[in-house]
């Protein structure tokens, strides 16, 4: 049997519990390849859905999960550190690593093998920026990296860190390395366009109901400042704007339900993307079921 399987999709697609299923059946361990479920107690608004884990009186193991402080910077060198590590701990107990998430970034360094550099700050260039304002930065940027998300974007400490980056990547001639894994099964989950949007709604009323509101608090409380938590995006970006009455409770509801639609079909983007580089994603059908889509995974590995 492979050694690495991967199920991925967008947000809402319920792929936490199929990598739960798929698991329990061949005895797998789980690696999250998730850029905000790392952080610990942010728990409601990343979807840990932690009770997905647990399936009869059995706990799936999972890594990446709660192995940063809020409020921390985690990027995609310190996500491969740890998947490397978690993957090396899986095999070497016989069992094979399940990687599962969205964030396609990760999931593609991942399964290409990247060898990432841990690059330092570089003061000689962040002083040369310092006069240059953002629009003259992006574009600097763009010249040098194909930008497919506004991540890279969305405030001038990530603007130049992702500058910082790309020039180093440059001076340094970083290249992949083994494992590779793009030949490994991977597949998609996701649901027609319409119901997709059905579950996102749902699935936002749900996090709201389940106190994501008193979460925003919490982390604000324990020192973490709005403008940080709003550098998480999406539901700690609105549920912070609303918490600090910039915005109605109606307009955060609109306007972060809004956002999450977008932001799964960035990532619907970034996955075919991933199969014009030559990672082929079998796709499966949300309405399928769980059930049916266990099933179908567990013929094609067998």
């Amino acid at each position: 049997m492979t050694e690495l399987i991967t199920i991925l999709g967008p947000t809402a697609s319920g792929k936490t519990s199929l990598a739960a299923q798929v698991a329990c059946a061949i005895g797998a361990e789980v690696i999250s390849a998730d850029s905000r479920q790392v952080f610990r107690g942010m728990n409601i608004g990343t979807g840990k859905d932690l009770d997905d884990y647990i399936i009869g009186n059995r706990k799936i193991q999972y890594y990446m999960i709660d192995v940063a402080e809020p409020g921390t910077e985690f990027s995609v060198f310190n996500f491969m550190v740890g998947f490397r590590k978690a993957f090396s701990e899986i095999r070497q107990r016989g069992n094979v690593a399940l990687l599962c998430g969205g964030t396609g970034l990760y999931i593609e360094a991942a399964l290409k093998g990247y060898e990432m550099a841990e690059v330092p700050v570089n003061q000689e260039l962040r002083k040369e920026w310092e006069t240059l304002d953002d629009a003259t930065l992006i574009k600097l940027l763009r010249s040098v990296k194909k930008l497919h998300n506004t991540t890279d974007t969305d405030t001038r400490e990530r603007l130049l860190r992702a500058l910082e980056i790309e020039f180093y990547k440059q001076e340094k001639h970083s290249v992949t390395a083994e494992p590779d894994f793009r030949n490994s099964p991977v597949f998609g989950l996701k649901y027609e366009r319409q119901l997709e949007r059905e579950r996102i709604t749902q699935r936002l009323k749900m996090r709201i109901d389940a106190g994501m509101a008193h979460e925003v608090k919490q982390l604000l409380a324990d020192g973490i400042s709005p403008s940080r938590l709003e550098q998480y995006g999406l539901e700690y970006r609105y549920v912070t704007r609303y918490i600090s009455g910039d915005i109605s409770y109606d307009e955060m509801f609109g306007q972060l339900n809004t956002a999450i639609r977008q932001f799964a079909k960035r990532q619907m983007t970034w996955f075919r993307r991933m199969e014009r580089s030559g990672i082929n994603i079998h796709w499966l059908r949300g309405e399928d079921g769980i059930k049916k889509n266990t099933e179908t995974i567990l013929q094609c590995i067998d």
